[in-house]
Order: C-alpha cells, then sequence, then structure tokens
C-alpha cells in the first residue's frame, strides 16, 4: 500500500502506512478535540527516528452560551496551544472523526481505474450512516497480487467524511492563523503512530491482533489493522463527556467537580467516586466489546489479544483497570511517544510524560509530509 493520506481541499486521499523519506514541508499534527487541542511537531532522521521539536495541550473553556461562544473559544485554544508549544511551522494537519466520518473496505469485480470511481461512490452512499452527496470520498486500493491472480477482484478501503465537519476543522486553523494543509482521519492516525513508534519485537506476532482505543471527550474511536493489512476503524458515540455526566447525576455533582475530582482530585475523592464511574462506564465497554465482536467475525479470528488504550480519558483514575476487568482482555495505558527523543526541552518531555497518551493522534498527523 501507499502512505496514508486523507482529506485535502475537499477530496480525501487515503492510505495509512507513511512513506519513509520527509519530503520538503514539514508539518505539525493540529488535534482539535472537544475538550482540548493538541500539537505535535516531528522531525524524523533515518539514523535516528523521531525527534519531538514542539509539543503542547491546552484546554478549550467550555461555554453554555452559544455555539459562537465556543468557536471563539476552541480558535483561541489553538492559538494558545500554537505559541506554547512553540512551534515554528503554519503547515498543519488536523484529523476527522465521528458519526460524520466512514471507513469502510470493499471488494468489487475487477474494474479498469475509470470504474473504480464509481462503483467507490456507489458503495460509499450505501455503508455510510449520512448523506455522501455532500461529503468528501476518496479510496485507497490493496494491492494483494498473490490473492488478485486466484480470483481478480479489485479490493480497497474508502473513506468519507462530511464537507461541514472538513470545512469547520479548516477554518479553526485559518482563525487561528494556521494553514490547514492536509485533513486525515484519526482513526488512521492512531494507526500510524503503532506503526512508526512500535518497535518489531513488540508488535504483535501473526494471529495475534492489538486494537487502539482512543477515549476522548465527545466520542471514542477503535483502530485495529488486522493481518489483511486492512484498517477497521469505528467511532462509537460515547465518550468521557457521557460519562462525567453521569457521574454528576448520580453523586449531585457539577460537571467541574467531577473533571477535577477525575484528573487531579486525592485519592480517597477518586476512590468515593469509583463505584460510580463503573456504572458510568458500562455503556462504553458494552459498545467495546460489541465492536470487537463484529470485527473478531468479521476477521475470522477467536479474540483480540491487547488493548492499547489512549486519549485524554484513559488517564483518568482507575479508567484503564475498570476497563481491563470488564473486557477479559489485556488492556494496557498506551503512551508510544515516551520513546520520542526532544529537542533540547525539558518542558517538552514532561508533557509527554504527563499527557502522552492524550496526544498520540497529534503525533500520528505529525508523521504526515506534504
Amino acid at each position: 500500500m501507499n502512505d496514508l493520506t486523507i482529506i485535502r481541499k475537499g477530496c480525501v486521499n487515503l492510505s495509512w502506512k507513511r512513506l519513509l523519506n520527509l519530503r520538503k514541508n514539514e508539518i505539525i499534527g493540529l488535534d482539535i478535540g472537544s475538550y482540548a487541542v493538541k500539537i505535535v511537531a516531528l522531525r524524523k532522521k533515518a539514523d535516528s527516528g523521531y525527534t519531538l521539536t514542539a509539543a503542547n495541550i491546552t484546554e478549550i473553556l467550555s461555554s453554555e452560551e452559544n455555539n459562537d461562544t465556543q468557536t471563539i473559544n476552541t480558535t483561541r485554544a489553538i492559538r494558545e496551544c500554537y505559541r506554547q508549544a512553540g512551534a515554528k511551522r503554519k503547515l498543519a494537519v488536523c484529523g476527522v472523526s465521528g458519526p460524520d466520518v466512514a471507513v469502510r473496505d470493499f471488494e468489487f469485480p475487477s474494474l479498469s481505474n475509470e470504474e473504480i470511481v464509481g462503483a467507490v461512490r456507489l458503495e460509499a452512499s450505501q455503508v455510510c450512516p449520512f448523506n455522501t452527496a455532500d461529503s468528501a470520498i476518496d479510496y485507497q486500493l490493496i494491492n494483494d497480487t498473490a490473492t488478485q491472480r486466484i480470483d481478480g477482484k479489485t479490493r480497497g478501503v474508502l473513506v468519507a467524511a462530511t464537507n461541514t465537519l472538513v470545512k469547520s476543522k479548516v477554518q479553526f486553523a485559518k482563525a487561528a492563523r494556521l494553514n490547514c494543509v492536509l485533513m486525515d482521519i484519526d482513526g488512521l492516525a492512531l494507526l500510524n503512530c503503532f506503526d512508526e513508534l512500535t518497535e518489531e519485537h513488540e508488535k504483535p506476532q501473526a494471529g495475534y491482533i492489538s486494537a487502539i482505543l482512543n477515549v476522548g471527550a465527545s466520542h471514542t474511536t477503535l483502530a485495529i489493522n488486522g493481518d489483511n493489512n486492512r484498517p477497521f476503524i469505528r467511532d462509537l458515540a460515547y465518550g468521557g463527556n457521557n460519562i462525567v455526566e453521569q457521574i454528576a447525576i448520580e453523586k449531585n455533582m457539577t460537571i467541574e467537580m467531577v473533571q477535577k475530582a477525575l484528573f487531579a482530585g486525592s485519592e480517597s475523592t477518586k476512590t468515593e467516586l469509583h463505584d460510580s464511574m463503573n456504572k458510568a462506564c458500562r455503556k462504553l465497554f458494552a459498545d467495546v466489546s460489541e465492536t470487537l465482536r463484529f470485527y473478531a467475525t468479521q476477521a475470522k479470528l477467536k479474540r483480540i489479544d491487547k488493548i492499547l488504550s489512549c486519549g485524554g480519558f484513559s488517564l483518568t483514575a482507575g479508567f484503564v483497570e475498570l476497563l481491563n476487568n470488564h473486557m477479559g482482555i489485556d488492556v494496557v495505558l498506551w503512551n508510544p511517544l515516551e520513546k520520542i527523543n526532544c529537542d533540547k526541552s525539558k518542558l517538552h518531555e514532561n508533557i509527554l510524560a504527563a499527557s502522552g497518551p492524550a496526544m498520540v493522534i497529534a503525533a500520528g498527523l505529525a508523521m504526515r509530509t506534504i
């Protein structure tokens, strides 16, 4: 397969294993979430791997007034994150995810290049849970020559995202005086980061599969790259915000109080919230289990062997332990960025040590080149 690309100026260009050589223009990875903004800039040398040159995470002030106020707060957070990160590049790659994004594999009879485009658009209209007439759609063929010689079929992966979602990310970057030159898919960025920063001896052996679970504020992304080299990406409409809201209702606390207790509270406070946390997470755990069973059935596997948990909410006290207990699968908190060399900055080292699992998508985005 070729390298991972995605949405650029309204169209999608897909692949998920990046090229080994950097091109002339390097970019920053800009992950605009609903709770925080993350920025990562990397430099790669063929003989020494990646070096971190800029990084920061900035919380977005919440506002219940109106959407305009929240837009202003998000733009301010991007500007502040960029300033504190120490980044010097203005070219950014952003990512999209959620209910307005779909990644699906396809299998057609043998088709010419001219026929594939129409077939992909028709397939997208049938499998995407949104109107593809107003969406960016593209595909990547899977070059499995051995299988193609047997049955002659055309196989690949399609990506679709609504134009509204794509334009919103581009406009956020522009308002913050950055230039969004590429648009990626968050789930594919997770897989890129895994592929680039995991040593060969640490990767699953043949027949074993690891899943990446990125638990964000508004939704959760599950990403798997199976033995067939086809990415499986699903965005679950349940995230940290839903969990916090349920705990707040049960304990008669404000959202802010629960967030403070989960992320920075005392051990006694976290212990008091343990049972409520357990209850609030059950839907997420059930959704993840169901999705993994679906994948295992489709891929004809017995089970997933390990879950790598990342994302901002994965840093809350006790979450990974609860996930481990409920799933019956080995679950670990995943911080692949702890292996990256930092460019003479103790501040960057501290950010990656404390918030590395929340910045995996930004790092995957930063691994793109133009």
